[in-house]
């Protein structure tokens, strides 16, 4: 990727799916990525590495074994490697996302979206 500024929200404008994470740029061998999101997402974990979520727009429940955290715009929460872990937007939430390149978003390759370049 070159080196100019990304807006996230014309970005964000240039899509419609959820749970579909696009990259926008990278650092230090991380994907930066924005996603739109709602309903549910998949129980999963990450056993390598930990899961940043950052919310642009709306609301977010990450649900875990005991607990849930909820993020408003500008609050971003750690998900600690290895921890077990299900995001949930109730209405349509828009989330910037940082993980190393090739982190399956399920934690498992198998089930894993394609995360595309924008």
């Amino acid at each position: 990727m070159t080196s100019q500024k990304v807006n996230l929200a014309d970005k964000l404008s240039k899509f419609t799916e959820h749970w579909a994470p696009r990259i926008v740029a990278g650092y230090n061998g991380n994907d930066i990525m924005v996603v739109k999101v709602e309903g549910p997402f998949v129980w999963h974990s990450h056993p390598e590495t930990d899961d940043l979520f950052l919310v642009l727009k709306g609301e977010i429940d990450i649900e875990m074994p005991g607990h849930t955290v909820t993020l408003g715009e500008g609050e971003l929460f750690v998900v600690p490697r290895g921890v077990e872990h299900r995001p949930v937007a109730r209405s349509e939430a828009h989330l910037l996302v940082i993980e190393p390149a090739g982190t399956p978003n399920t934690g498992d390759p198998e089930t894993a979206v394609r995360k595309e370049r924008l």
